[in-house]
């Protein structure tokens, strides 16, 4: 009976879509070509457990490293475990330049999140350790579940990989505070993903940047767009080949152009 419960329960962790309750939306096809990406895009309607989709297959079937989008797995365990005290918990600087600026610096938990300071993780991971990382990815059926190579790069080496679905039955839970992680744990991680909270709506994301084995630039967001009190949960994964490709920009400028092409953030949903 205990072994049917935990199969029930890790059934149910993740969204996933059904034929009955999709919408393949063909008019999102533009947003992927003009930017010259392949990738795929769902938002679902937690009101009616409605998906409108880009690329049925890539968004259900296909895994794919999460970079950064880990940092919510890597927060949550950490706060967890007692590794990270509070989002106001320092990590001093190693003294090594990054590429990034807002990086090479003290930074707490919340500030580390919000640049996405890779640095900031690298060291939350190797206090959490491969063991206790291993139980939790295994206890909440992470994508794949795979740690492979060193534990403070594990999620950026391809060896971890997720499905868009899975990114967004992830952020599903954590918005209802559904996840095996303390309530308080659970607020405090969706505190640092909300970027952007106005009169019309409210946009809690975490964005990822990595390379596929083929050496295509992969991005991410993953997230929640609220308006009127009502949740919509969505995930944005686009592929590029091009070295040069702006991924920092491109991915966003593509979520929020989708986002209002499908009449959200005007506050009228």
């Amino acid at each position: 009976m205990k072994s049917l419960l935990s199969f029930a329960f890790l059934a149910l962790l993740f969204a996933s879509c059904t034929q009955n309750n999709v919408k393949v939306d063909k008019s999102l096809a533009k947003f992927f070509t003009d930017n010259k990406v392949e990738g795929c895009f769902a938002i679902m309607d937690n009101g009616t457990g409605r998906f409108t989709v880009h690329n049925l297959a890539r968004y259900r079937d296909s895994s794919y490293l999460p970079a950064s989008t880990f940092k919510i797995v890597n927060s949550l365990i950490g706060l967890q475990t007692g590794k990270i005290s509070s989002d106001s918990m320092v990590i001093k600087w190693d003294g090594v330049k990054r590429r990034v600026d807002d990086w090479n610096k003290d930074l707490n938990m919340y500030d580390a999140f919000r640049v996405s300071a890779v640095n900031y993780y690298q060291e939350v991971a190797r206090r959490i350790g491969k063991d206790t990382m291993q139980l939790w990815l295994d206890s909440i059926s992470y994508g794949t579940k795979k740690i492979i190579g060193p534990i403070d790069s594990f999620w950026l080496n391809n060896s971890l990989k997720i499905k868009p679905d899975e990114e967004l039955g992830l952020v599903k839970k954590l918005y209802f505070d559904d996840l095996p992680f303390f309530k308080s744990y659970q607020e405090t991680v969706k505190r640092a993903m909300l970027f952007e909270n106005n009169t019309k709506y409210r946009l809690g994301y975490k964005t990822g940047w990595g390379f596929l084995e083929n050496g295509h630039s992969l991005g991410w967001i993953t997230g929640w767009v609220e308006e009127n009190g009502h949740p919509y949960f969505f995930v944005l994964n686009i592929e590029s080949p091009d070295p040069n490709f702006d991924m920092y920009n491109v991915r966003m400028k593509m979520l929020k152009d989708i986002l209002k092409h499908l009449g959200y953030l005007e506050g009228n949903m």
